[in-house]
């Protein structure tokens, strides 16, 4: 999911009960002194990450929490607006971006990427009448988070009216619900899990646009903490607590094959 950010305007963050102060470009050792990986989210896009009350939670959130206390350390989570995290990552405000960020190319130019954990893609969702498919994009209006992958997919279909954006994914989805626009483009796990939760809203999945691979950011040249993340990544998948986890929120095991 998600492009780098056009606007690196103001960022404001939320620093969540109980933390500390801002990171300073801290490398694994130092981490590791501090008993404290300082993780930035957006708390806005379930299942993933978002708030259930006062608490932060989701499936990334938890597969965090497991890979620090691999590493024997805790997290500390920092919610910023989408638009802020990359660049507030490349500011030292935290270690690393956990966000459902798609790896690309463009990307790949300003951050770090862990080995993948979990592989999705984009899917059109509509009302029972809509388009199912790109070509039934034509002429449409559709819905798409900002600064997203699914953004710049759909703005590639040049058939389509208008892609139409918002600042938060749920915002996009309330619009098709409420009959603003004629298509959702989103993740097929979260379209997936709006559906499941909520099996009278009037949605249909249609076709996925595009496939991606899934990835924490860290800044450029943090060698020691992305390695030390894939290594504990890699501990959770063989250990069968990412199954479990992944079960729990998806009912299947969504790690990349």
């Amino acid at each position: 999911m998600r492009n780098l950010p056009v606007v690196l305007a103001c960022i404001f963050a939320i620093a969540l009960p109980g933390a500390s102060g801002l990171a300073h470009g801290r490398d694994l050792a130092s981490i590791k002194k501090s008993g404290v990986l300082m993780a930035g989210t957006e708390g806005a896009y379930p299942p993933f990450n978002y708030f259930k009350g006062p608490t932060l939670t989701g499936f990334e959130v938890e597969l965090v929490e497991l890979l620090a206390r691999k590493l024997g350390v805790k997290v500390e989570w920092r919610a910023l607006a989408f638009d802020a995290l990359l660049p507030a990552l490349q500011q030292d405000r935290f270690d690393v971006a956990v966000s459902s960020f798609g790896i690309t190319p463009a990307r790949q130019k300003a951050v770090d990427f862990s080995a993948p954990y979990y592989c999705s893609g984009g899917q059109i969702v509509a009302r029972p009448d809509g388009p199912t498919t790109a070509a039934d994009l034509a002429g449409k209006v559709v819905a798409v988070q900002i600064g997203t992958t699914y953004a710049e997919a759909v703005k590639k279909i040049s058939a389509i009216t208008e892609a139409k954006t918002f600042p938060r994914d749920t915002d996009a989805q309330q619009n098709l619900v409420a009959g603003r626009v004629d298509a959702w483009v989103t993740d097929r796990f979260v379209a997936m899990d709006i559906m499941i939760r909520n099996p009278g809203l009037p949605l249909k999945a249609g076709d996925l646009l595009f496939t991606e691979k899934i990835a924490f950011a860290v800044k450029k040249g943090d060698n020691g903490l992305r390695q030390a993340i894939n290594q504990a990544l890699t501990e959770t998948l063989a250990d069968g607590s990412y199954r479990a986890l992944s079960e729990r929120y998806f009912k299947e095991d969504i790690r990349c094959r």
